[in-house]
């Protein structure tokens, strides 16, 4: 392995870790970090080979390339965790202004999540 491919591939495992992390965290967005990833790890085909048939990140690459857009499950649970934790976080934080920012932040999410979610759209749009 070069060096450059060393470094990219670590690169590649910084940005799926990211992404592993927006999984749980609802404003930080999964699929752009785990296809930053998949790009990174070009140069090992055993990497390569790996994270497109991973439990967790193969459906977003899959998902990316065919063009099929979210399933449903994904959304919903996206969804439910995002306005879960935006609650959670209104209700620890106890201040007007995090009354008004969490449900702008989850109208905003939640739009971005359902564009997402449509079938079809184009890889570059």
């Amino acid at each position: 392995m070069t060096l450059k491919t060393k470094l990219l591939v670590l690169l590649g495992f910084i940005l799926l870790a990211v992404g592993a992390i927006g999984i749980f965290v609802p404003v930080l967005p999964t699929t752009p970090f785990v296809l930053a990833a998949a790009g990174c790890f070009t140069g090992s085909a055993k990497l390569s080979g790996w994270l497109r048939k991973s439990r967790f990140f193969g459906d977003y690459i899959k998902n990316y390339r065919e063009r099929t857009g979210l399933q449903r499950r994904t959304v919903i649970v996206s969804l439910a965790y995002l306005w879960a934790a935006l609650g959670v976080s209104a209700a620890v934080i106890q201040k007007p202004w995090a009354y008004v920012l969490m449900p702008c932040v989850g109208a905003a999410v939640t739009a971005h999540i359902l564009v997402m979610a449509r079938p079809g759209r184009a890889a570059d749009e």
